[in-house]
């Protein structure tokens, strides 16, 4: 059987999490982001787990003759969970490496992480203290062996195992759970010394130390204790009774995914083979499920805040005012008279906040309508629509419920907005809504006047701080029409499926942006064929839709000059004929994480150019709420187009995305060294 022609999308998203761990490699950049790189990868990889290998797991579940992939390759699911095992494998080889070489380096800077075995008399009596003043009341020390069946295990916890016996005898042992405590207490306690260096405990290697004490009631004097963690599919299963409300169905199915399958069982490696066996067994791990040795330390992700324990830190830049809105008395005037087109995190994100705040003081506002996908926990957008509400204006929030492990969060702020009188919109069946968008209406001698933005990213206040993305802030009136257009479908899905269809400015999905792209890619396929100047700029976070794979690879080969920046899944195309080219591909991991959507058609020197909430995948194409929005002023277009040829020139932080997933730095002949997110810094604060 012919290989298939297309990069599976999930060994592909697995090559992206390599990238994230050389950052953590890279010694060139400050110990605690490196190892705050390492935090990364292990929380990537959770949520990997979580969602990919757990919709695979389902399908082999379902039938492996009968399921038609949705992921793009022809290897059946059992197939491709071998592959993914293989490589995770193989990356937590490599991550085991990289963190025992941060921990020489972290001796070089005298900072030291102890364990339990590892401490002086005074470090001891000071763990013993700290665990009863503030660790004791927060575990329950859970004998397992007599229950049925396992407790709860919650998906974000580790747990340390513990065997118990006397040592004079090896036969009457008892085992046992705790739940390291690390949300309420953090994982991180620093020990006193007297040497000028600093000690570092983990918060389970403190339990570890008074296990007798814990456990003293039961006369053991030895213990051997281990830390595992369980990932669980994190699929919600909405009940399909018609007569359920949304939030009931989402209420229901968060409480069963609380209860899902173990899809990853993560061990230390030195565990006791009878606790082991124990464990696997009472979680009903199956064939399937990935069941990974690792070292003593799990649930890296903590290690994203590290103590701020080094001498040498990274310098922070901050963000700064965009200059149109310097000196400016309100967000609002700015852009009744121009576009303005927001960098973050270069830009602030204060921009926003003000705009809306605004908007609820101003009594000449009449409405204002916005998506809303992942919010801050403290938002100061849901503030300010709060206030605008409370100031008699109508208010209207699409809040998506289904957003992917947000829904807990949503589901509340859905009480919070319908307690002060906005309306809530929660979506339609079967689609998401992720278009980024916001309209604002006000009547000014009676004449309505509408403004808002279109956004690549989420409305995050705190996430704007490291998410690139780019906001365009604009009153034009096409655009906000087609804004108005969309809400009316959402309002009353049923009742106006037209309306999307009627949009004539934005690109909008799941009706017209799939045809309209593959227009703007043929057009340029002609034009190159004429012989003239051809090209397309593409930025996203995935490329997984091989039919438009495939039309790119048809640009190629036709002479278009096509350059892709794409942060993570690439489905790229094997090249199988020896005419066929296929684009120039990078990925960019840096400091920011690269979140926007940019899309520019060279158009014979008039260059179309749009923002966009949607990756190009099958499901942002056809099965959810998506938007993109033309830039219309050539001076923001050039503004927009010089930000992605800096980011093609990056001979620091960009790799060569191929077929064989080599993960190569991109180099260059240039004597100039371009670290592009450096680089848009220092252009953006130029202007």
């Amino acid at each position: 059987m012919q290989k298939y022609p297309f990069v599976a999308r999930d060994i592909s998203w697995l090559s992206f999490n390599a990238r994230v761990l050389q950052e953590a490699n890279d010694t060139s950049v400050p110990l605690k982001e490196r190892i705050r790189f390492l935090g990364i990868f292990s929380n990537n990889l959770d949520e990997f787990f979580r969602v990919r290998v757990a919709t695979l797991k389902r399908m082999v579940e379902f039938s492996e003759e009968k399921t038609k992939l949705n992921f793009h390759l022809e290897e059946r699911p059992k197939e491709v969970l071998q592959d993914i095992l293989h490589t995770v494998l193989n990356q937590q080889n490599e991550f085991d490496r990289i963190w025992r070489s941060i921990q020489m380096d972290m001796k070089k800077e005298r900072v030291f992480l102890k364990n339990d075995l590892q401490l002086t008399k005074e470090q001891r009596e000071f763990v013993i203290d700290y665990f009863d003043r503030e660790v004791r009341s927060n575990i329950i020390p859970l004998m397992i062996e007599s229950l049925p069946e396992l407790p709860y295990l919650r998906e974000k916890s580790i747990y340390l195992g513990v065997v118990m016996r006397r040592k004079n005898s090896a036969y009457k042992q008892q085992y046992a759970l705790i739940e390291i405590p690390s949300r309420s207490l953090g994982r991180f306690v620093k020990l006193p010394t007297n040497r000028n260096e600093t000690h570092i405990i983990l918060l389970e290697d403190i339990i570890r130390v008074n296990l007798p004490y814990i456990f003293s009631y039961f006369g053991f004097d030895y213990f051997e204790s281990h830390i595992f963690k369980v990932t669980k599919d994190a699929e919600i299963d909405l009940d399909s009774d018609v007569h359920t409300t949304l939030v009931d169905k989402m209420q229901k199915g968060l409480k069963k995914r609380r209860r899902g399958k173990p899809v990853r069982f993560v061990y230390d490696k030195e565990m006791n083979s009878g606790l082991l066996l124990f464990l696997t067994k009472k979680l009903k791990i199956d064939n399937y499920s990935s069941i990974i040795p690792g070292g003593r330390i799990h649930n890296f992700k903590h290690f994203m805040d590290f103590p701020d324990v080094f001498s040498i830190q990274k310098r922070k830049k901050t963000s700064f005012t965009h200059p149109d809105l310097k000196g400016a008395i309100r967000v609002t005037d700015v852009i009744y008279k121009k576009d303005v087109l927001l960098h973050f995190p270069y830009h602030s994100f204060n921009a926003i906040t003000d705009l809306l705040r605004e908007a609820a003081m101003d009594p000449e506002v009449q409405s204002i309508k916005i998506t809303a996908y992942r919010l801050a926990p403290e938002s100061r957008i849901i503030n300010a629509l709060v206030n605008a509400s409370r100031n008699g204006k109508k208010v209207e929030v699409m809040l998506e419920l289904k957003a992917r492990f947000d829904e807990e969060a949503n589901l509340e702020w859905k009480s919070i907005l319908e307690d002060e009188g906005v309306k809530v919109i929660l979506g339609i069946p079967n689609m998401k809504v992720h278009a980024k968008i916001c309209v604002i209406k006000k009547r000014v001698k009676n004449k309505t006047i509408q403004y808002g933005f279109v956004s690549t990213g989420n409305l995050n206040e705190r996430t704007a701080n490291f998410y690139g993305d780019h906001c365009l802030l604009t009153s034009n009136r096409n655009i906000m029409a087609d804004i108005n257009k969309i809400f009316f479908y959402l309002e009353n899905p049923l009742s106006h499926q037209n309306a999307l269809n009627d949009c004539n400015t934005l690109l909008v999905s799941p009706v017209g942006m799939r045809k309209q792209i593959n227009h703007l890619i043929d057009k340029e396929i002609k034009i190159a064929k004429k012989g003239h100047q051809a090209s397309i700029i593409l930025k996203l976070n995935s490329l997984s839709d091989i039919t438009l794979v495939d039309k790119l690879c048809q640009a190629s080969s036709a002479g278009v000059k096509v350059d892709l920046i794409i942060r993570g899944i690439y489905s790229a195309k094997k090249l199988l004929k020896k005419k066929e080219k296929t684009p120039h591909a990078i990925s960019i991991v840096d400091e920011y994480l690269e979140h926007a959507r940019v899309l520019v058609f060279h158009n014979e020197g008039n260059p179309h150019v749009y923002l966009s909430s949607a990756d190009w995948m099958v499901r942002n194409l056809d099965h959810r709420v998506e938007a993109a929005c033309p830039i219309l002023h050539l001076p923001l277009k050039n503004e927009l187009i010089e930000i992605l040829q800096i980011q093609l020139k990056d001979n620091v932080k960009a790799r060569v995305l191929d077929t064989d997933f080599h993960n190569n730095y991109v180099t260059s002949r240039r004597d100039k060294t371009v670290r592009s997110q450096h680089e848009i810094y220092r252009f953006l604060s130029r202007k």
